[in-house]
């Protein structure tokens, strides 16, 4: 008997040993956790450093306020020059990222509108036309009704582009023949000019003849 409880007490002595180193692992395990502080440096990478370089084409967090692309929502600037590569490049754009919505046209008849959707208002309509160059960059940035931002996916370069293509798009509607180059006023003019001449032939009868 003496010593079957002599065997008790060592095996429960040897199960709290057992249970209490099990706790006191657990507990470390919790305290220190496997992660690293700022700057502490770690054998992981082969450089020796936790903080990791960023990843290209990082926005660090309020540097859109410094971004020289950027302008008040009410300004009328347009901080690129506008070329033919620039068109091109937006009419690339647009029709990637806009035209599901706002069609090739810019007048909303896009797929997305055809299938159900709310239609988006007409680029052609006088309010869009005479929004400032800052609001429509503020709403390709940020969103607006139920368009999303596409600040994630369209860098500040390519949405001044878009803004461009999306203002040729205006024009090609709404043009004044007299802001047109003189050659183009030439060319308008010569079309209707030769449309309206009377044929230098005589006119023809019912028959087919001349008269």
């Amino acid at each position: 008997m003496i010593s079957t409880s002599r065997g008790l007490v060592a095996l429960c002595a040897g199960a709290c040993f057992f249970f209490a180193g099990g706790c006191d692992y657990l507990k470390q395990d919790m305290a220190n956790q496997p992660k690293n502080k700022a700057l502490s440096p770690s054998p992981f990478f082969e450089d020796g450093r936790s903080e990791r370089p960023l990843v290209e084409n990082t926005v660090a967090r309020g540097s859109l306020a410094n971004d020289e692309l950027l302008v008040p929502k009410d300004s009328n600037n347009f901080p690129l020059p506008v070329d033919p590569a620039l068109l091109d490049r937006g009419e690339e754009r647009y029709k990637i990222f806009c035209t599901p919505c706002h069609g090739l046209q810019g007048d909303g008849n896009g797929m997305v509108a055809i299938r159900g959707m709310k239609r988006p208002p007409s680029y052609h309509q006088d309010r869009l036309r005479q929004a400032p160059n800052g609001y429509i960059y503020d709403v390709m940035t940020n969103g607006f009704g139920q368009m999303l931002g596409y600040s994630a996916q369209i860098p500040p370069r390519d949405r001044w582009a878009i803004i461009a293509y999306i203002r040729a798009l205006q024009l090609s509607r709404n043009a004044k023949v007299a802001n047109l180059p003189a050659e183009l006023r030439e060319k308008l003019n010569q079309g209707g000019s030769s449309a309206t001449k009377p044929e230098a032939s005589g006119t023809k009868d019912s028959t087919g003849g001349s008269e």
